[in-house]
């Protein structure tokens, strides 16, 4: 009687990575918090049907119902004008997030077009990093200001009032950057276009667009994730601080920078500062620890030690 030893089916890539990223206790607690936010924002209006926006034009029913703290009717309590605060943080929230996401994908793909054309042609290398240094120099909080005071009157024209205003603040962060994820990107570039296996497609002929596209691109993703968890907690900070300082969002459109800078005008009632600050707190936590696992996940040398 012969022993016959069993194969094991070869494990997947992805599956090592996510073995590696639920050890990283921080990261699961950012991702079931992040999944909670998402689930707030996105659910919770579907069961919590109070009016965000919108006034009660009745002035009696509007002035007792101001200002109130939380109870069972108003679990977050209400704003100077009688409108539930949770479901301003719901809006707000989905408001928020959307700016933060997209924001972080122009970022991406404009920081991943620039790395990329710069480490891969030695001829743009130099003016792509001159333009990115350039960018690097500038204050951007104060070129933020200045793109949305030239344009921004003139995207709501265009595009109503709020998506106008979104466009112009998701323009603006996404195109001021974008310049550490071209950093990253070139420096992994340089280091993969010479190796054996980019070498090789070169040797048959293969164009530059096809390496790039099957060669070059599949071996940034990691690098280019990381950064991308990082880009919306950014985002997100940035989109805050405009709609504090009075540049972003209208008051009466619910965001959390928004919820921050009505509520500061508010000063009588602190309560209604804490909200969106906590939200604000905890997801750009919980992204920069997602962040952190997907570091340790992604890097070979650190999956499975």
């Amino acid at each position: 009687m012969t022993d016959t030893s069993v194969i094991e089916a070869p494990r997947s890539q992805w599956r090592d990575i996510w073995d590696q990223f639920r050890t990283h206790k921080g990261a699961m607690l950012g991702l079931i918090v992040v999944g909670m936010l998402l689930t707030f924002v996105i659910i919770g209006p579907l069961f919590w049907r109070a009016e965000p926006i919108l006034v009660d034009p009745d002035a009696a029913k509007m002035i007792l119902g101001r200002n109130k703290p939380p109870t069972w009717d108003h679990p977050f309590g209400t704003d100077q004008v009688a409108r539930d605060i949770m479901a301003r943080l719901m809006l707000g929230g989905k408001v928020s997030l959307a700016v933060g996401f997209v924001a972080m994908a122009v970022a991406i793909f404009v920081g991943t077009l620039i790395g990329v054309l710069a480490g891969y042609f030695r001829r743009l290398d130099g003016p792509l990093m001159r333009l990115t240094d350039l960018f690097l120099s500038l204050p951007l909080l104060p070129l933020l200001l200045v793109l949305v005071f030239l344009y921004g009157q003139a995207m709501r024209n265009a595009f109503g009032i709020n998506l106008g205003t979104f466009f112009i603040i998701v323009i603006g962060i996404g195109l001021t950057s974008w310049m550490q994820v071209a950093r990253i990107v070139r420096g992994q570039v340089l280091a993969l276009k010479e190796q054996e296996f980019v070498l090789a497609a070169r040797s048959i002929g293969t164009g530059s667009t096809n390496i790039i596209l099957r060669h070059v691109l599949p071996n940034v993703v990691s690098p280019v994730m990381i950064a991308a968890t990082l880009g919306i907690a950014n985002a997100i900070i940035t989109e805050s601080v405009l709609s504090f300082l009075g540049q972003g969002f209208q008051p009466d459109f619910p965001t959390w920078g928004s919820m921050l800078n009505y509520a500061y005008n508010n000063q009588t009632y602190p309560i209604q500062m804490i909200w969106p600050g906590v939200a604000i707190s905890l997801t750009v936590l919980s992204v920069n620890y997602i962040g952190d696992g997907l570091r340790d996940a992604l890097d070979p040398r650190i999956r499975g030690r």
